[in-house]
């Protein structure tokens, strides 16, 4: 097993694994320093990968079904944000909602289009092309594990910067931060707190979406039902576990991608496949308790000190 582990193709399931994730947990990031409860990126991913898969289908255009892929998951965070900001419905009971409604949502305009209820496998929809870099894939050893990923991958890994620098250093971000730490103060400094929490839930949704049109357009080269299985909360967990740090949040999703990889390496060794199914969650609950455990730990300290 130490064989397989210490290998190339180990470090790309790694990279398989923790792609979609990564998607997620960054969406998360962005809607949390907005203070915006969110837990309907699993709505946002399904119908991204759906929509992707479709458009690419029907067109036989790369652009376009990534343009249509990240419309739909835009949709359903413009719709969540709706409610949520604008309607004050309460945000755990709205994500619920969507993610119910992406679940059975997509299996119908599955079955509308294709007259299956469980994949889109008959159509010729489109993926996205594998990145080979020039001079680094050459490099022994190093070479094999950077490069030769899907272009999402590597997409990821900016996305990873681009939320750090969107949060950190632009003027939208600390609007962001404003309104989610402080909404009272950031009104009386002329932020519209509402309009501010919106462009952040739309941000989460693009970046959710390429999470969502990965799974389909790239691990995978059709839509199948339920195809996101929980990424979108264990995205969630992520950012939870790092306290909202994008860097922070990339390394938890990384050791969440090693549990599924390693996972789906045991089947190898004849181990239940139900230990890979359940391994990310038994990480998720063991991270969470640890976390938990920190924080309470510092909640004793603090008032200690008073």
């Amino acid at each position: 097993m130490l064989e397989h582990i210490f290998s190339v193709a180990f470090i790309f399931s790694i990279v398989r694994m923790s792609t979609p994730i990564l998607f997620a947990s960054m969406a998360a990031v962005v809607g949390a320093k907005a203070d915006i409860l969110c837990i309907g990126y699993e709505a946002m991913m399904l119908f991204a990968a759906l929509g992707g898969v479709l458009a690419s289908a029907y067109t036989q255009s790369l652009l376009i079904g990534m343009l249509v892929g990240v419309l739909s998951g835009l949709t359903i965070a413009g719709i969540f944000a709706y409610f949520v900001l604008y309607l004050d419905t309460t945000p755990l009971l709205a994500g619920l909602a969507l993610n119910m409604f992406g679940t059975a949502g997509t299996v119908f305009i599955v079955f509308l289009l294709t007259g299956r209820k469980l994949d889109t496998s008959i159509l010729a929809s489109l993926t996205f092309p594998d990145i080979h870099i020039p001079l680094i894939e050459n490099i022994p050893v190093i070479g094999p594990a950077i490069s030769g990923h899907n272009a999402l991958s590597y997409l990821g890994l900016f996305t990873v910067l681009f939320v750090y620098y969107l949060i950190y250093r632009t003027k939208l971000g600390l609007q962001i931060r404003a309104a989610g730490e402080n909404p009272e103060a950031a009104e009386a400094a002329g932020i519209d707190v509402k309009k501010t929490k919106l462009i952040a839930m739309l941000i989460s949704g693009v970046i959710a979406s390429f999470g969502g049109m990965y799974l389909s357009m790239a691990q995978m080269p059709y839509f199948i039902t339920n195809i996101t299985a929980g990424r979108g909360f264990i995205g969630i967990a992520a950012q939870n576990l790092s306290g909202g740090n994008a860097f922070g949040t990339m390394i938890a999703t990384i050791v969440f991608g090693i549990s599924m990889a390693f996972g789906n390496l045991a089947q190898s060794f004849r181990l239940p496949s139900q230990f890979a199914s359940v391994l990310p969650y038994l990480m998720t609950i063991l991270g969470s308790v640890i976390v938990g455990a920190k924080r309470l730990r510092d909640e004793k300290k603090i008032k200690n000190i008073y």
